[in-house]
């Protein structure tokens, strides 16, 4: 153990999760394109032989259409007391989660009360083992009725969005101090409006600049409603930034500059409504003739997705996003390794940059790995492995911690007993 890897008093020690990839049994816009697309996701993913490492262990189920049907995912929904135990066995204090809009009002302006009822008890079951909870209220699935009115995409429709966060507000008042309001949002427009490759699937620039425009006042207006309710509430959001490197020349730094100058500007716009700022880092972006790649230094530092793994730069945006002056909490961190070969030096590499970019000046309040069990991970379907616990999937979904993850434990224990 290395002996400066410690942290400050009350630093966040968590992981993260969200309703649609782990809770199950839920019908909203991505069930309802899974079903439709399930087949021609399994079909084309032949293309994901040439970069992930897992290929001849995944091929299986990568081809499978069940893959890429949520059903009942992690059946968190049923089994997240004891979830919360095998968090607090990993000395966590915090754990990050999102309530899911389709269950809460299933269909337009009525209410699920067993469901609001449901999320009181995740809750108060958190509080019990001193989990600090923080609340997601939109991560990227949507009621149907919402998706068919256009959902974000139109103006008008922020008003159903603010309805929903107004219960929100009302019910969980007195139970959430940590809300983050949107998970992403230049994310979901950029997959969703302009790749075409999530639901809705469209490609479009307008459309992908007006949807931004659009979360950017939702976030704006939610933030206002949460305050009303809760005025000694802590409310963020949680955008993906990457760090950069670039080729010689002066085209690939100004390239390169331009990327990180576009990804703080969409920050910026939410600035005025923020108390704190949450980092998702996952990627490492290397440009060298206007060409943006997810390259490796080091083939063997691969996931299983083929993301270039590059923990010591989360130290760039980190101190980037100490120009905005507001605390800064890692959200969203981790890795696709179903061998768990590399997660134990990615978490403690990850921790020693954290902790450099806190003496550095970077007012870091705390890193939620993501995630805290495998999931359902999007088009991508289950066979990402991103968990902290492993998921028997075929094994009545048993949970088995990870070795990697005892080593965040110890990085944990270690905290404590020096403070």
């Amino acid at each position: 153990m290395e002996q400066n890897l410690t942290f400050p008093n009350n630093f966040f020690f968590g992981a993260s999760i969200s309703s649609h990839q782990v809770e199950g049994n839920n019908h909203n816009n991505w069930t309802v394109w899974e079903l439709k697309n399930a087949h021609r996701l399994a079909q084309g993913s032949e293309f994901r032989k040439d970069w992930t490492p897992v290929w001849d262990e995944i091929e299986k189920d990568a081809k499978n259409p069940k893959n890429y049907i949520s059903g009942i995912a992690t059946d968190h929904f049923n089994r997240y007391r004891e979830d919360f135990d095998l968090a607090k066995q990993l000395n966590l204090n915090s754990l990050r989660f999102s309530i899911e809009w389709s269950r809460i009002e299933p269909i337009e302006g009525e209410f699920n009360q067993e469901a609001i009822n449901h999320y009181h008890e995740y809750i108060d079951e958190l509080r019990k083992r001193n989990l600090e909870p923080f609340m997601t209220i939109w991560h990227w699935s949507l009621p149907v009725w919402f998706e068919e009115k256009g959902g974000f995409t139109k103006r008008k429709n922020i008003k159903y969005f603010t309805r929903f966060v107004e219960k929100l507000g009302q019910e969980y008042k007195e139970k959430i101090t940590y809300w983050i309001t949107l998970n992403e949002p230049r994310i979901y427009v950029s997959e969703s409006f302009l790749n075409g490759r999530w639901p809705p699937q469209k490609h479009s620039i307008l459309t992908y600049y007006f949807t931004l425009m659009n979360l950017r006042e939702s976030h704006r207006k939610a933030y206002c409603i949460i305050k009303k309710y809760c005025p000694d509430s802590i409310v963020g959001i949680a955008e993906n930034v990457a760090s950069y490197t670039s080729g010689m020349g002066l085209i690939n730094r100004l390239t390169r500059k331009l990327f990180a100058w576009y990804e703080l500007r969409v920050i910026r716009g939410y600035n005025k409504y923020l108390d704190f700022i949450g980092l998702n880092y996952y990627f490492h972006r290397h440009i060298h003739n206007f060409n943006v790649t997810k390259i490796a230094e080091n083939t063997d530092k691969v996931s299983d997705l083929g993301w270039d793994m590059y923990p010591q730069g989360i130290h760039s945006p980190l101190v980037k996003l100490k120009d905005f002056k507001k605390p800064v909490i890692i959200t969203e961190n981790g890795l696709a390794d179903k061998k768990d070969i590399h997660r134990e030096w990615f978490i403690t590499e990850t921790l020693k940059s954290v902790k450099r970019a806190i003496d550095d000046g970077v007012d870091v309040k705390g890193y939620l790995h993501w995630s805290l069990t495998d999931n359902f991970e999007w088009d991508s379907g289950f066979w990402p492995r991103f968990g902290l616990i492993d998921i028997d999937y075929k094994n009545d979904f048993k949970r088995t911690i990870r070795e990697s993850a005892l080593r965040y434990a110890e990085i944990i224990r270690q905290t404590s007993v020096d403070h």
